[in-house]
């Protein structure tokens, strides 16, 4: 994977996020974002995978500019809590967006939808409306419906953040499944024992900076201040 970050700036309002960041880097699969809570890895990750936009500058990953429709096309995002419709039964939220979205009949749709659900062993929940589902039930059928329409590039944002410790095992086992795949993926997460296995490249953000970066073993190996002692806080 191909990342590209141009000047970026970003502002909510006259709060200025991030300015003038830069970033290039070839060859990566797995990015962890990590740093405190309100250091910026959120937005950044929603500007990476063009859920929002910037003031100034450019994104590009895989050489496709971060933003327009065919890139939109190819991801799939897991936010922090399911965003899955209450309304639908786990079989029909992502029917539906087969159907909708890349023009499957229904009779298609269900025929790829339980392959999924039964490879990731939800096949049994097929009938049952999220709120029937634990937390880490919904974050892995958000999972399997961004499978579904064969997206190509992972989003997850502390995905395992309002999960007990044996969800977040179910969530973070289906996250490596995924690297064993082959997908690539940005994730923001806490959890830096997982990030050592899963990741291969890591952004330690604070205060709307890229404050330290490198190959996943600058985790063992920090070298400011700021990323040793959070490090510390977090271990």
């Amino acid at each position: 994977m191909k990342i590209e970050i141009n000047n970026l700036t970003k502002k909510y309002g006259t709060e200025v996020v991030f300015n003038d960041v830069s970033l290039n880097l070839e060859e990566v699969e797995a990015v962890a974002l990590i740093g405190k809570s309100g250091s910026g890895k959120s937005t950044l990750l929603r500007l990476l995978s063009g859920i929002e936009t910037f003031d100034k500058g450019s994104i590009f990953i895989n050489d496709d500019i971060v933003g327009t429709r065919e890139f939109k096309d190819k991801i799939g995002f897991v936010f922090q809590t399911g965003s899955l419709f209450p309304h639908k039964t786990v079989l029909d939220n992502i029917v539906l967006i087969l159907e909708k979205i890349k023009g499957y009949t229904r009779e298609e749709a269900i025929i790829k939808v339980e392959g999924l659900l039964e490879k990731f062993s939800l096949l049994e929940h097929k009938n049952k409306y999220p709120y029937m589902l634990s937390g880490g039930q919904q974050q892995r059928v958000s999972i399997v419906r961004s499978l579904a329409v064969d997206a190509e590039l992972f989003f997850f944002d502390e995905p395992t953040s309002a999960l007990d410790p044996v969800l977040t095992k179910e969530v973070l086992d289906m996250i490596k499944e995924l690297r064993v795949l082959g997908k690539k993926f940005f994730i923001v997460t806490h959890e830096i024992a997982f990030a050592k296995k899963v990741a291969d490249y890591v952004l330690f953000v604070e205060e709307g900076k890229i404050r330290e970066q490198g190959g996943v073993e600058i985790l063992e190996s920090p070298t400011t201040d700021a990323f040793k002692g959070f490090l510390e806080q977090v271990l």
